[in-house]
């Protein structure tokens, strides 16, 4: 057991997001309020020394996408040194959106998912995803492995060919291919984000549509989002909640839960955030201080 002084907590990102997390400062600043030592480093620095710290807390390690066997490795080690937060196993499940299979077998809503698999012809597999949703007048195509909306683009079913070149290139590059009809409400009602700390629920934004017709594929590290603070509806937190007990028994540090509304106005799953994800703490008067206490008491007992 550690006392709130000497609680010493790595806020763990990469060199190249350093200076793009907006999180981090108001976290920083409300550990220190806390009484913990909350450094900002790199996960891809090699002369860190994580054994010293009593948690490393994954922020913002965003270009884990384009280097996943060399993280994992990371987080393999790191875990064996210090408590890495969330959990290494929960890190190697979501970090592969094969992850949305098996919530929607265990019987959580999701956005209909299906996935290509290197090997697979990428024409054929693109139309099997149609001829299985008909009423799909428009798609979206991403890579299982991937975060901030990189290489995912939205289409029209006029645009078969082009979305079979984004299908094959992403396959022949090794990448397992993620497919979805896309819900028109996400392009007016936009979608729900709520955060949870330690399996409680602090607070929710709306983030507007970051897939728009006619764009290519983001590459940067993560999409432009624009963001208003939201309150969700009882449905929204009641699916949040059947998500995250669905993934881990035990209650996370941290997680995003990332919904949008179907047709028939019922909320469903769209990613299960558990590695690197915004909070968003800038939306949500003492969000900052409510994490920090939760992290500090989680370490402390």
């Amino acid at each position: 057991m550690c006392k709130n002084s000497l609680v010493k907590i790595a806020l763990v990102t990469a060199i190249a997001a350093f200076a793009l997390d907006e999180d981090l400062a108001p976290l920083q600043d409300a550990l220190r309020r806390a009484g913990a030592q909350a450094p900002i480093l790199a996960w891809d620095d090699p002369s860190v020394s994580w054994a010293r710290f009593d948690a490393a807390l994954l922020r913002s390690a965003w270009d884990y996408s384009e280097r996943l066997p060399e993280f994992l490795d990371w987080a393999g080690q790191t875990s064996a040194k210090t408590r890495l937060l969330n959990p290494l196993d929960i890190i190697r499940r979501n970090t592969d959106k094969h992850y949305l299979a098996d919530l929607a077998k265990a019987g959580v809503p999701i956005v209909p998912s299906r996935f290509a698999e290197p090997g697979e012809d990428a024409p054929a597999a693109l139309r099997h995803f149609l001829e299985e949703f008909p009423d799909a007048s428009e798609f979206v195509i991403k890579p299982a492995i991937g975060a901030g909306s990189r290489d995912a683009q939205r289409y029209g079913r006029e645009q078969g060919v082009e979305a079979a070149h984004h299908v094959a290139r992403l396959l022949d590059a090794g990448r397992s291919v993620l497919m979805q009809p896309y819900l028109a409400s996400v392009d007016e009602a936009g979608e729900t984000a709520l955060m949870f700390f330690n399996g409680e629920f602090s607070h929710a934004i709306r983030k507007g549509a970051l897939l728009n017709r006619g764009e290519g594929p983001t590459r940067a590290l993560f999409a432009p989002e624009k963001i208003t603070p939201r309150t969700p509806g009882k449905d929204e937190l009641a699916v949040a909640k059947a998500a995250l007990a669905a993934l881990s028994k035990e209650p996370l540090a941290y997680a995003r839960v990332d919904l949008i509304r179907a047709a028939d106005g019922s909320p469903v799953l769209l990613e299960l955030e558990l590695t690197e994800p915004s909070l968003f703490f800038p939306y949500s008067d003492g969000s900052a201080d409510r994490f920090a206490a939760s992290l500090v008491q989680r370490l402390a007992g």
